[in-house]
């Protein structure tokens, strides 16, 4: 197993981080490398960037890893970095979807910490091993959900968890886009192309892409499980192979109910990620495209409108609160979130302890669930009209 990081920083020191995936012309791996050093917890020390070993070590030149570090596979970078007295100690995989499983599994069986993409797997088979694994090795699992680490999102987590909603009736959640209107991926853009390939997406394509999303960040809100779904999976785009909008009924556990709607053709929207939970007590709102702020009604009383860093913000808001009130906090500071959170629990790791109850990150299970809500969606369209329960 990999040692204790060299650098020192702020009292700690940078814990070495490796990538698979996220080299040239890729757009996740760029942003899980800045939300990876805006904390400045991990450095950056070695990957396998692409699956072509040219464009792999081509990439990682760019980016100034070492060249005896810009390995051509992961199989190689496993192996190499888990013998190596300053190897990685965790490594973020940032490959399409039908890579995550065995990528992972290789660095997990070499003692390796993993931060990985979403959706977690393509089958609910390979999660399931996956997570496995995960609890036989007892090495830090991350999903990176990144909109759970955005401060306001706490705060609506802590505000129901404290029964300021009273208890929960409804959970209304919706992630709509339009970049996928036309067939992009006729085109050879990379994004559109491996989003829209079964062989590589898996068996969800809108529902995979931005539906676990919209579903992970109702679970993590609103405390809630979900007992039964029924799906409606919709390809508007002639030719295309999987879904592009995805409509939900949601019945959970203990008499709540919802809808999840999460569209690629809902033209006019870039990414419109929002949340409604209402309880017997009041509601919330929440929208990604306007994060620094969370919409509060008790009932019977005026709107409230809770700002990140104002008046009102809960402890949990405030402790992954980087900058005064004010100054917009966003899409990479809530990914750095995540990643923050997890060089805590690494670091607890490395000392043997668990992490501080208050380190909250979606884990291996998590991804799981994301896992199992495609699966269940899918096969409930499939059926025409079938509720299908959640295992």
């Amino acid at each position: 197993m990999a040692i204790e990081a060299s650098n020192e920083t702020g009292g700690h020191r940078r814990i070495r981080l490796g990538m698979v995936g996220g080299g040239q012309g890729a757009f996740i791996g760029a942003v899980h490398r800045i939300a990876a050093r805006i904390d400045d917890q991990f450095e950056l020390v070695a990957g396998a960037l692409a699956s072509d070993p040219v464009r792999a070590k081509a990439s990682a030149k760019e980016l100034g890893i070492a060249g005896d570090r810009a390995y051509g596979s992961f199989e190689e970078m496993a192996r190499a970095e888990a013998a190596r007295a300053d190897g990685i100690e965790a490594v973020a995989i940032v490959t399409p979807n039908h890579m995550h499983s065995p990528v992972a599994k290789a660095f997990l069986e070499a003692g390796i910490h993993v931060i990985c993409d979403k959706p977690l797997t393509t089958t609910v088979a390979e999660a399931e091993e996956l997570a496995a694994l995960v609890r036989k090795t007892g090495r830090i699992f991350v999903v990176t959900y990144n909109y759970t680490g955005y401060p306001m999102v706490r705060q609506a987590r802590a505000m129901i968890a404290n029964g300021d909603l009273g208890e929960i009736r409804l959970v209304k959640v919706e992630y709509l886009q339009d970049w996928l209107t036309e067939p992009l991926e006729t085109t050879g853009q990379k994004q559109a192309a491996w989003r829209t390939d079964p062989s590589r997406s898996g068996a969800g394509g809108c529902i995979g892409d931005i539906g676990t999303h919209a579903y992970n960040l109702a679970c993590f809100v609103s405390g809630l499980e979900l007992d039964e779904l029924l799906a409606q999976l919709s390809t508007f785009v002639e030719g295309r192979r999987l879904d592009d909008d995805v409509q939900i009924l949601l019945k959970w556990k203990g008499g709540a109910k919802g809808m999840l709607w999460a569209s690629q053709v809902a033209v006019g929207n870039e990414n419109g990620l929002t949340l409604r939970v209402y309880g017997s007590k009041g509601g919330l709102e929440w929208a990604q495209e306007n994060p620094n702020h969370l919409w509060f009604t008790p009932y019977g009383q005026p709107r409230q409108l809770l700002t990140r860093g104002g008046a009102g913000a809960s402890g949990e808001a405030g402790r992954v609160t980087r900058i005064p009130s004010g100054h917009p906090e966003g899409y990479l500071e809530g990914f750095a979130t995540i990643y923050a959170e997890a060089a805590r629990a690494i670091r607890a790791a490395a000392a043997g302890e668990e992490p501080h109850p208050d380190v909250v990150f979606p884990t291996v299970e998590d991804g799981l669930a994301g896992v199992k809500l495609i699966d269940a969606a899918v096969k409930s369209s499939a059926g025409k009209g079938v509720w299908v329960r959640m295992t």
